[in-house]
């Protein structure tokens, strides 16, 4: 079996130093493939990339697929995709890194069939309360799983009871150009789009998709507040794209949105008071939602202060995402 480990990256040379290191020692101890590469997509950086990532290379070869412009994380893994020599493309972030033993644990398992793996992600929150949110929304999100960690797989059926992510996700090569050719956004510019959930669907549809923590990653959230608002509001934009589709079990709560909350703004207008008692309130049931679980003192305290922030910026998000689409129905340049 030979492998191909695509990284999207866009002004992160350090990340990509990083995941590169990660990987090419991960393969090196781990020789579960017969023949290992790795592809660099530069989505078009301002910055040198290619550079720090070829001086990077440890022992596996890299090479740099630069786009032309800026395009967007889905245009990025495309021409990685494209440019992959491996029956097998493993994706993996920037600053994204392997645990040990995880090609080990799941090289066996493709030989025997099972060929698509999401891998299961550990979010190092360093302490942060910006990424200390991001480990209750998963746990809130996917506690079949997280409560749970076990070697287990999902289908359409249960798709989205589960994570997944092209974080660090493992397929066939012929699966994924399929998947990336049947791929449809509502917007016309896929830097907006819901660039890994529609992806994962499609090949779920086709084949089950393993994880268990034998294959693993670490992911690093942001950790920043002005990195924490500006992905809390691109979550809105992607989340209509992804999860206003019938298909998906989030289509009511997209659907119910727009009306809630036009008509809490014309509240807020009216009797401004309704601001800090929505934030009160968005609190109080983010701190009683992350309390159903037994979780460290600071990871409640977290979500529940940071929820108020969030419920905004991915608020507006999703309006953005609605007026996108509609701009792309009609035809009008956004």
């Amino acid at each position: 079996m030979r492998l191909t480990i695509v990284i999207p990256v866009y002004d992160e040379a350090d990340q990509v130093v990083e995941t590169i290191r990660s990987v090419s020692s991960v393969v090196r101890e781990e020789p579960a493939f017969s023949d290992s590469e790795i592809v660099v997509a530069d989505d078009g950086s301002t910055a040198d990339v290619a550079s720090p990532a070829l001086a990077a290379a440890d022992g596996v070869p890299v090479r740099v697929e630069r786009l032309s412009r800026n395009s967007g994380r889905f245009a990025a893994r495309r021409a990685g995709l494209q440019a992959a020599r491996g029956e097998f493309v493993l994706f993996v972030d920037a600053g994204v890194t392997i645990v040990p033993g995880s090609l080990a644990f799941v090289a066996p398992r493709l030989a025997e069939g099972r060929e698509v793996w999401n891998a299961h992600t550990e979010i190092d929150a360093g302490g942060s309360p910006f990424a200390l949110f991001w480990k209750v929304v998963s746990s809130l999100a996917f506690g079949d799983y997280v409560d749970d960690p076990r070697e287990t797989s999902f289908g359409v059926d249960d798709f989205d009871r589960f994570p997944k992510g092209t974080t660090c996700f493992l397929a066939p090569r012929a699966l994924l150009l399929d998947a990336f050719e049947a791929f449809r956004s509502r917007y016309a510019d896929t830097r907006n789009s819901n660039d890994d959930g529609p992806i994962i669907r499609s090949v779920a549809a086709r084949s089950r998709v393993n994880i268990a923590p034998g294959f693993a990653c670490v992911y690093a959230p942001r950790r920043a507040f002005r990195s924490f608002v500006k992905h809390a509001l691109h979550r809105g934009v992607v989340f209509v794209d992804g999860h206003g589709r019938r298909e998906s079990r989030f289509f009511p709560v997209v659907v119910a949105f727009f009306p809630i909350s036009a008509g809490l703004g014309v509240a807020a207008v009216k009797r401004p008071i309704v601001v800090p008692l929505a934030a009160l309130g968005v609190a109080g049931f983010a701190a009683a939602a992350a309390s159903r679980r037994p979780r460290p003192a600071a990871e409640t305290a977290a979500f529940a202060t940071l929820a108020p922030l969030y419920a905004v910026a991915h608020g507006l998000g999703m309006w953005r995402g609605a007026a996108l689409a509609l701009a792309n129905r009609l035809g009008v340049k956004s």
